[in-house]
């Protein structure tokens, strides 16, 4: 019989088979096959399994491919891609080979003849492929990208910042792909799934301006940065492909709900989008769980947290889940998972953390002071202490957050 962690488990699972990127690509050029010889490019975390997926489905009409993702998450797809060019780099902070990345995909776009272009899109692209405005080196965005991940900005805050120091951000990209023909499938990691949040709008072109961003709260030495960067962007002046959504946050709250009803639960899927400070969201969210009906509860959406000077190890999710066990202490009827659908929260290698009731019981058996670990955004090293660590690797898609509760 399925122990409620089980359960909990078995509808994340189910949630990241939905909106699986080698499925939903695979699905959708079934549904419509493309014609004639193609390049193919993907770019993001969710990159090699959207490439397999394609692959499948088109076989030697793709004559060129780069596939770029993160460190590690091409190791599994990489046999099912022979001859194609791989190529990882670094996320959450770019590194040298994002640099390097971007540089390649330009290159990639300008090879001869022009085919007709399938482009696979799923976050993360922002830190894995970058091309800067003049005068900005990999050094500044390293240090750029710390701040924006700390700042406790929305997603389309940071990436305007991001399209404001980028050649290819912003639609800047379109200067290289020319008029050739372009199909975007791509994985939406951001709210109401607009297209040119998702990487930072790659494809999507879009006038950066400085007004409002001093509501961002930008550090001077970003500020002055940003504001040169802009008057030299160059603007693509037409208009950028249509890009297909094919996975969302919707689709896999669907499948969780369909999951948890198969395995015998009454299920309230919340609607509207999970936002704002960790923390104060992981409250919320287990007090809702404490006067909910028995039954699932399933919740989606991406938090940020404000980070101390020197941060411990954990990430939003894990934040917000040490959060919510504080409120569930003492209950020995609820349970509690938040996860990065992409098997990814933060810096960390785990995708979240499944609690309960005990949670800092065992901490505290195990000498950790959960009010600290808040304060120090440790929450990492707390619930691993605890056994509470949610890890999957790698999932091949990427829709934002899961935060699932069960109430017996």
């Amino acid at each position: 019989m399925s122990t409620p962690r089980m359960s909990l488990l078995e509808i994340f699972d189910a949630a990241l088979q939905a909106v699986d990127g080698r499925r939903c690509v695979r699905e959708r050029l079934r549904q419509r096959p493309k014609k004639g010889q193609i390049s193919l490019v993907a770019v993001g975390k969710a990159a090699g399994a959207m490439a397999a997926g394609a692959r499948e489905i088109l076989g030697e009409r793709i004559v060129s491919a780069l596939v770029v993702s993160k460190h590690g998450h091409l190791e599994s797809v990489s046999a099912r891609l022979p001859d194609w060019e791989l190529f990882e780099a670094g996320h959450p902070l770019p590194d040298g080979r994002s640099l390097a990345a971007g540089d390649r995909l330009i290159a990639f776009l300008h090879q001869k003849p022009q085919r007709p272009l399938l482009f696979l899109l799923s976050g993360g692209a922002s830190s894995l492929v970058e091309s800067p405005v003049d005068g900005v080196g990999g050094d500044f965005l390293v240090r750029a990208n710390r701040w924006l991940l700390g700042s406790g900005l929305a997603i389309g805050e940071m990436n305007r910042v991001r399209k404001a120091l980028s050649r290819i951000k912003g639609g800047g990209l379109l200067h290289w792909v020319g008029d050739r023909p372009v199909t975007v499938l791509a994985i939406s990691d951001v709210p109401g799934d607009e297209p040119g949040v998702i990487g930072s709008g790659l494809l999507t072109p879009e006038v950066i301006t400085p007004d409002g961003m001093e509501n961002f709260g930008l550090p001077e030495w970003l500020d002055s940065v940003v504001r040169q960067a802009i008057r030299q962007r160059r603007i693509y002046g037409g208009h950028g492909p249509a890009i297909e959504i094919i996975a969302n946050l919707e689709q896999a709250k669907a499948a969780a709900a369909r999951e948890a009803r198969k395995l015998g639960y009454r299920v309230k899927v919340v609607d509207g989008f999970v936002a704002g400070d960790a923390a104060a969201v992981g409250v919320r969210l287990a007090d809702e769980l404490k006067v909910a009906e028995p039954g699932v509860t399933v919740w989606g959406g991406e938090t940020t947290v404000v980070l101390p000077p020197e941060p411990g190890q954990g990430g939003r999710n894990q934040h917000l889940a040490l959060a919510a066990a504080g409120q569930l202490q003492g209950h020995d009827n609820l349970w509690f998972l938040s996860a990065g659908t992409d098997g990814t929260d933060g810096p960390t290698e785990d995708a979240g953390a499944l609690v309960d009731g005990a949670t800092l019981t065992r901490a505290r058996n195990e000498s950790f002071d959960p009010d600290q670990a808040l304060r120090q955004a440790g929450s990492g090293s707390l619930l691993e202490a605890s056994g509470d660590l949610v890890t999957t690797g790698p999932t091949g898609t990427n829709v934002m957050d899961l935060m699932l509760g069960l109430k017996l």
